[in-house]
């Protein structure tokens, strides 16, 4: 299973209509809510806002007006043929005046979202744990060379120190034990999916 680090940009010119695909990371429903947002701001005035996201379990496609079947489904379908996971394409569509089709329209999403995955490096997705660790000032110099291969998430200074880690669920119990006689309390927060280059 595989996902992307960050948000990329690609673009086609297909019959002088212009495609541009916008790949996002998600982790949740409300990421895939504001990511539209934000392309509708990036790129005001187009004419489709076509999106396909896989999310978990959860799959969903819109045609924005286009004809049915004939953007979201495609895009969708190079996601899943392409094993991506966590991941939400949005293709903005300009249209140039030449009607494409509904064959055309689903050979034009279809390359728009395979293009956009060729120009990007994949990351695998690892199952893990975010936990929250909270210590004293003192003991930050051991906490911080015992986390050194550790990913940290947040950082909080308060009374106490507070962490927010993702550890993968492999490895996660041979750093808990090492934390556990240093830090006053180790929460487990979610459950996760990390990110690591393949």
């Amino acid at each position: 299973m595989k996902s992307i680090k960050e948000k990329s940009i690609s673009e086609l010119e297909i019959q002088k209509s212009k495609f541009i695909t916008v790949l996002y990371p998600i982790h949740n429903i409300e990421e895939v809510k504001e990511a539209l947002l934000e392309a509708k701001k990036e790129f005001p005035n187009a004419t489709h806002y076509c999106y396909a996201y896989i999310l978990d379990q959860n799959e969903r496609c819109s045609d924005d007006g286009e004809p049915s079947k004939t953007a979201g489904m495609p895009m969708l379908n190079v996601l899943k043929m392409q094993d991506y996971q966590h991941i939400l394409a949005i293709v903005v569509r300009y249209f140039g005046g030449i009607k494409l089709g509904a064959g055309g329209l689903v050979r034009a999403y279809t390359k728009a979202v395979t293009t956009a995955l060729e120009n990007i490096i994949p990351v695998s997705l690892i199952p893990g744990n975010r936990y929250e660790i909270s210590f004293s000032y003192e003991q930050l110099k051991d906490i911080d060379h015992l986390l050194k291969n550790v990913i940290i998430k947040e950082k909080n200074f308060g009374e106490a120190i507070r962490y927010q880690i993702d550890l993968p669920i492999e490895s996660s119990e041979s750093i808990l034990q090492s934390l556990k006689p240093k830090t006053i309390k180790i929460e487990k927060k979610d459950s996760i999916f990390i990110s690591d280059v393949l």
